[in-house]
């Protein structure tokens, strides 16, 4: 071998390949807010959507006493001994001779140790398997009700984590809807053009012109009283979505107005491939990176639009639990002054929409064509 050929062989590297989507998961586990929020989110959908029944330490409608408080998790009792197992206490029940109005505080006489796996309620896993595994509780005799309990009695915690399962699913169902219809009419419209993307962009002006709360309002308000809760709830998702797409058709629109000149999509059209069969395999994965980040954001805009219709009482209503029923409970100011533990479902709400707002802008810098490297 030759000196120059070994001089040759030696300068060689190798250089890994990767695909797109590899490189984006890569910019994207750069981002640490991004990823402890998708750790949230998948933490909130396993215990809200998969399982509520097993997380939840009651059933959605176990009643206790209306308005007890939050109970602490304690591992000093009030002698001063530790405990290796967290307890709560059992509440003291008195009633104010002057202002008539009951009392609880904390009886450190009843200690009860926080157990994982412990028998409660029966119910049916995911509808099926039956059970009456819970994943948290205490033992026979004591109450468990970590976020306090509301007006008839009902645990809010327990009652928050079933709440998850509507509010969460709403969003996906939701943006689902409107991905469908942003692409197909955004497609539609960016690829035609001429009088058919001019009549499209009229209709989508149109529908963006008129306010948002009121057009929710009057179409929830439209639905009929004596529909089930299952029927209300795809009410819903679907009105969110018919004036959810607009924004998402718009973005379409101006893609494939940048996609429809290159030269794959003149080959395919060569080939007389149909509109359809351009959109679908040729142009929406070309800017597919761009449509999961607009979904990941317009989820959070789905879930505070059911949120704030069920809060205003036009949305979904009890039986159904849902965290903008649970706050509908708190729309008097003088229930909230004195118990103010019934907007903690207000704070699960912050959480979700931020969580997905951080992953959102995760994946837009990683999905940035400049970041990729």
């Amino acid at each position: 071998m030759s000196t120059m050929e070994q001089t040759i062989e030696t300068s060689v590297t190798y250089v890994e390949s990767k695909t797109q989507w590899q490189l984006i998961w890569r910019q994207f586990t750069r981002h640490r807010m991004a990823l402890a929020s998708l750790v949230v989110l998948s933490f909130l959908y396993v215990v809200g959507v998969f399982s509520p029944e097993f997380f939840a330490p009651h059933s959605v409608n176990t009643r206790f006493d209306s308005f007890l408080p939050p109970q602490g998790i304690h591992f000093v009792d009030a002698e001063g001994d530790f405990h290796l197992r967290p307890f709560v206490y059992g509440w003291k029940k008195e009633l104010d001779r002057k202002t008539f109005k009951t009392t609880y505080t904390p009886d450190t006489s009843q200690k009860y140790p926080i157990r994982f796996l412990v028998q409660g309620s029966p119910y049916k896993l995911w509808g099926i398997i039956p059970s009456s595994m819970h994943f948290i509780g205490v033992d026979e005799g004591g109450i468990l009700c970590l976020w306090g309990t509301d007006n008839l009695g009902r645990d809010m915690f327990s009652r928050s984590i079933f709440a998850l399962r509507i509010s969460l699913t709403i969003g996906l169902v939701g943006v689902f809807i409107s991905l469908v219809l942003g692409l197909i009419i955004g497609g539609v419209s960016g690829l035609v053009g001429g009088p058919v993307d001019n009549v499209i962009q009229r209709f989508i002006e149109v529908i963006m012109s008129i306010p948002t709360i009121p057009l929710w309002m009057a179409l929830a308000a439209a639905v009929p009283r004596e529909w089930s809760a299952v029927q209300v709830y795809f009410a819903i998702t679907v009105i969110l979505s018919l004036v959810g797409w607009t924004g998402l058709a718009r973005v379409v629109r101006s893609k494939f107005i940048s996609l429809r000149e290159m030269d794959f999509v003149t080959a395919a059209e060569g080939y007389n491939a149909s509109q359809m069969t351009i959109i679908i395999q040729h142009l929406i994965p070309n800017f597919l990176s761009y449509v999961v980040v607009n979904l990941t954001l317009a989820i959070p805009d789905m879930i505070l639009a059911e949120t704030s219709l069920s809060f205003l009482g036009l949305g979904l209503r009890p039986p159904t639990v849902s965290l903008g029923v649970l706050l509908s409970r708190a729309q008097d100011l003088q229930t909230v002054a004195m118990h103010p533990w019934l907007l903690i479902p207000g704070a699960l709400v912050v959480i979700v929409v931020l969580a997905f707002n951080f992953v959102g802008d995760g994946l837009r810098d990683a999905a940035d064509p400049y970041q990729l490297n």
